[in-house]
């Protein structure tokens, strides 16, 4: 597992035109939800497409270890003969999600019904992020939760024997807490609400509805009003996982920032809670082009045309596209180093508590490496210096981060001087096919040796 590995010290330098066809990784974010779900149900689920990475490796050791038959059938095709709703067994063992906050807060989720308790861990990293944000509602339905100081890992949930339906307002935006919220709901009688003002990511609800529970959404002056019945028997599926936008975000801004590129991302899922990135990018003058629009499995999808923009501009980002981007903003401050002008990203303090600071090592690394950022609580700002402009030249520090670690290797295919991170091991945790894919498009990324 990558959280537990020797540090990988990596160096980007600057390259060729990028080009070629980048076939990225399946969805994360489906993945872990298709083996939780696949778990749940009576009877096989089939999936392809699964990212192999890290995380969701994790998501199915974890989905063994509560009863699940989950089986590799190589190459990205997977089964997993689920136990039911509320069919859940003890773990014999602690539960190790790694560095994946996702896959254990869903996880808890999931088990935080049924009259089971079960131990949770994770990395350096995910043991300093805060899950009473999760913890906090599932005591509503009668879950019980001891862990660390500040609500973190590791920590203990005792499910709730005789579970009550809950109605939640989502303080922030944030994803996993309403999915963990309503995989709760699966097994608690009556109807679970939950209320967000803004929109998250709806792989859950979209995924729960496929899966044969009686879920609907309505947008009310309340907000985005999810209701949830529960206790039904989740029908097995097969689930065909789109590409992963987040992974494919990198190519996409390499290509973008590289001088002659052009590189075609194919069967992106481009659900509208997840593509604010593509969105924000073509506002600033990228050349990106959708072909190809289609749907598959529910989720809209298209083939992402990515060439070499030299011309883009700094925006504002608008604070009401942070939901649908979120992972992003990493990566998008790449590109704001290559445009002219100001980037403003506003209403992004939830990257404060990511796998790191995301903010805080985004912010280091850049200056290190000739580019001016600012910085508050919820916002940050980068000053672009144009297409040919970026010195580079500096190390920076991953912070147990995959998305930092791949951001500053983007930096370094268009920087004057070669850009490196002390440790590219996270990597492996969501793209595990980060280096081979980029150095086929004709990407210089290398591992450091002593």
């Amino acid at each position: 597992m990558s959280s537990h590995a020797t540090p990988i010290p990596m160096t980007s330098s600057a390259c060729g035109p990028l080009s070629g066809v980048a076939e990225v990784p399946g969805d994360k974010s489906i993945s872990h939800r298709s083996l939780i779900l696949g778990a749940m149900c009576v009877g096989e689920t089939t999936i392809s497409g699964l990212l192999e990475g890290d995380d969701v490796l994790d998501t199915a050791r974890a989905m063994r270890a509560f009863g699940a038959e989950v089986t590799d059938l190589g190459g990205g095709n997977w089964s997993v003969h689920g136990v039911g709703v509320g069919g859940f067994a003890e773990p014999e063992g602690v539960i190790d999600c790694g560095n994946s906050g996702t896959g254990v807060r869903l996880i808890m989720g999931a088990m935080a019904t049924s009259p089971i308790t079960a131990t949770f861990t994770g990395d350096a990293s995910l043991n300093g992020r805060p899950m009473a944000r999760v913890t906090d509602p599932l005591a509503l339905f009668g879950t019980q939760a001891v862990g660390r100081k500040g609500g973190r890992l590791p920590m203990t949930i005792v499910g709730a024997a005789e579970p009550v339906p809950v109605r939640y307002v989502v303080p922030v935006p944030s994803a996993q807490v309403k999915s963990a919220v309503l995989l709760a709901g699966l097994n608690a009688p009556g109807k679970t609400v939950v209320i967000e003002a803004e929109a998250t990511r709806d792989h859950t609800e979209r995924m729960l509805s496929g899966f044969g529970a009686e879920i609907t959404v309505e947008d009310t002056d309340e907000g985005r009003v999810i209701t949830l019945t529960g206790q039904p028997e989740l029908q097995a599926q097969h689930v065909d996982v789109p590409r992963d936008p987040s992974s494919a975000a990198f190519p996409v801004c390499a290509a973008l920032i590289v001088p002659g590129s052009d590189v075609l991302v194919p069967g992106i899922g481009l659900n509208p809670t997840r593509a604010g990135l593509f969105t924000t990018l073509r506002e600033m003058g990228a050349d990106l082009i959708y072909e190809n629009e289609r749907t598959e499995g529910g989720e809209p999808v298209a083939d992402l045309r990515a060439k070499f923009s030299p011309d883009m501009k700094g925006i504002e980002v608008p604070p009401a596209r942070a939901a649908s981007m979120i992972d992003e903003y990493p990566v998008l401050s790449v590109v704001a180093s290559f445009a002219q002008g100001q980037t403003m990203m506003r209403g992004v303090k939830e990257l404060r508590i990511k796998e790191s600071d995301r903010i805080d090592a985004m912010a280091k690394g850049l200056r290190a490496n000739g580019v001016e950022v600012d910085e508050g609580p919820d916002w940050w700002a980068v000053t672009g210096l144009g297409h040919g402009n970026v010195p580079g030249g500096a190390t920076c520090a991953s912070q147990l981060d995959h998305r930092i670690a791949m951001s500053f290797m983007i930096l370094g295919m268009a920087a004057n001087a070669p850009v490196s991170v002390d440790d590219g091991a996270p990597i492996t945790t969501s793209f595990p096919i980060f280096e081979p894919l980029m150095a086929r498009l004709g990407a210089n990324v290398a591992r450091v040796t002593a």
